[in-house]
C-alpha cells in the first residue's frame, strides 16, 4: 500500500469538500398535548359519547365487571402450607439414615456419599469395631450446602442413606395437627413432627444434621423409605 499517496489523496478530499459550521439554536416550536383546538374540532356525536361516559362511569363499570368475573373463577393460588402442591414420585426430600430389622445402623463408613458429594456437605468420621467391622462415630449434613442432587443415595451400597420422600397424606396430616396446636396457643408440647418440608428453621443450626437426627428420621419413616426404594428399584 502506497501510504504517501493515500494521504495525499486524503487531503485533497478534505480541502475540496464544504464543511458546514455547527449552529446552536434554541428550539422554537413545541407541541401542546392539550391543544384547545382538539375540542375545538370535536363532533357532537364524539361530545355526547364522552358525556355519557363521564355521567355514567363506563369505564368502572367495566373494570368492576372483570373483577367481578375473576372473582367467580377457580383460584389459580392454593391456601399454602395449609395446602400443598403436588409433589413428583421422584422427590428427594430431607435426609435419613436406615437401619436394619434387628436394630444394627447400616452404615459401613465406607464414606462414598463423602466422597461423591458435590457439595461438599456430608462429614463422616469412623472408627473400627471389635469384630473388625467399621461404624460411624459422626455423619454429619449441612443441609444448607446440600443440593439434594442425590449421589448420595445413589452411591451407598447398602441404602442406608437416603432422601425421603413424603406422600400427601402425611402432609395433610401434619398441618392438622400444628394447626391445632398453634390454635391452643403452645399450651401443650407438641405432640407431632412432621417432615420439615420447607427446611424452614429459627436457626442455622437446626440445619445442621447429626448422627442422631439422621438416625430419628429414619425410625421415623422406615415403611415409606422402604416402599419408596422397592417402586424405584427399576431406575437405579
Amino acid at each position: 500500500m502506497n501510504l504517501p499517496a493515500l494521504a495525499r489523496a486524503s487531503n485533497a478530499v478534505l480541502r475540496s469538500s464544504t464543511l458546514v459550521p455547527l449552529r446552536l439554536s434554541a428550539r422554537t416550536n413545541y407541541i401542546n398535548v392539550n391543544r384547545d383546538d382538539e375540542f375545538e374540532n370535536l363532533s357532537w356525536g364524539r361530545m355526547t359519547d364522552q358525556a355519557i361516559s363521564y355521567a355514567f362511569m363506563t369505564e368502572i363499570c367495566r373494570g368492576s365487571a372483570v373483577a367481578l368475573a375473576h372473582f367467580f373463577k377457580e383460584p389459580a393460588t392454593i391456601n399454602y402450607p395449609f395446602e400443598k402442591g403436588p409433589l413428583s414420585p421422584r422427590f428427594r426430600g430431607e435426609h435419613a439414615l436406615r437401619r436394619y430389622p434387628s436394630g444394627e445402623e447400616r452404615c459401613i463408613a465406607c464414606k462414598l456419599c463423602e466422597a461423591i458429594c458435590p457439595a461438599q456437605a456430608i462429614t463422616i468420621e469412623a472408627e473400627e469395631r471389635a469384630d473388625g467391622s467399621r461404624r460411624t462415630t459422626r455423619y454429619d449434613i449441612d443441609m444448607t450446602k446440600c443440593i439434594y442432587c442425590g449421589f448420595c443415595q445413589e452411591a451407598c451400597p447398602v441404602d442406608a442413606i437416603v432422601e425421603v420422600k413424603y406422600n400427601s397424606l402425611h402432609y395433610d396430616i401434619f398441618f392438622a395437627f400444628n394447626l391445632l396446636y398453634i390454635c391452643i396457643l403452645h399450651f401443650v408440647p407438641i405432640f407431632f413432627q412432621g417432615p420439615n418440608f420447607e427446611y424452614a428453621t429459627e436457626t442455622h443450626e437446626e440445619l445442621l444434621y447429626n448422627k442422631e437426627k439422621l438416625l430419628n428420621n429414619g425410625d421415623k419413616w422406615e415403611s415409606e423409605i422402604a416402599a419408596n426404594i422397592h417402586a424405584d428399584h427399576l431406575y437405579r
